[in-house]
């Protein structure tokens, strides 16, 4: 009986040393996953705040690029209005002009004070014709000054109202991309 005392004994002592074992076992595995569970929420609150940086870094450059292209497109804007006022300035003065042209032409010319020579005196009747001719050739003159200023009007008045050509935004590579 005491030799089975003694195997039992060696047997239960083997059995508190091997539970003793399965113990410092699973406590150095809770400790390992606890550290690997701490490991993972360390590394998912640094993605997160590099995503965060990400976004608000690319929100900034959204604005800037959205401010950069509303200043612009307002300086476009200005350009294209002085560019029109002065146009239409332009065709104005010139449209002033040939309406002076065309009174003058219009008005009776003032004779001359010079005295006139024997000869001159003697083909007295033949003035109408030249002077009709005179008249004629001051009215078309006025006619095509009166035309080129309409059709610098009219280009002037269509150059203003045509849109200017929009330009496709240009993409910009990521970084870390290729």
């Amino acid at each position: 009986m005491s030799e089975e005392n003694g195997w039992l004994t060696k047997i239960g002592d083997a059995m508190g040393v091997a539970k003793d074992k399965a113990q410092e076992v699973g406590a150095s595995i809770v400790r390992k996953t606890e550290v690997a569970a701490s490991d993972a929420k360390r590394e998912a609150a640094k993605a997160r705040t590099v995503v965060g940086k990400k976004t608000r870094a690319a929100r900034a450059s959204v604005k800037r690029k959205t401010k950069a292209a509303e200043a612009g497109a307002k300086k476009a804007y200005g350009q294209a209005k002085r560019s029109v006022e002065r146009k239409v300035k332009a065709a104005a003065t010139g449209a002033k002009r040939a309406a002076g042209k065309v009174e003058r032409a219009m008005s009776p010319k003032k004779s001359a004070a010079t005295r006139k020579t024997g000869a001159a005196k003697k083909v007295g009747g033949r003035k109408s014709t030249p002077a009709r001719s005179a008249v004629n050739k001051n009215v078309a003159k006025v006619r095509t000054v009166a035309r080129k200023a309409g059709a610098a009007l009219s280009r002037a008045a269509k150059r203003a109202v045509k849109k200017p050509a929009r330009k496709p935004a240009k993409r910009t590579k990521r970084k870390g991309r290729a």
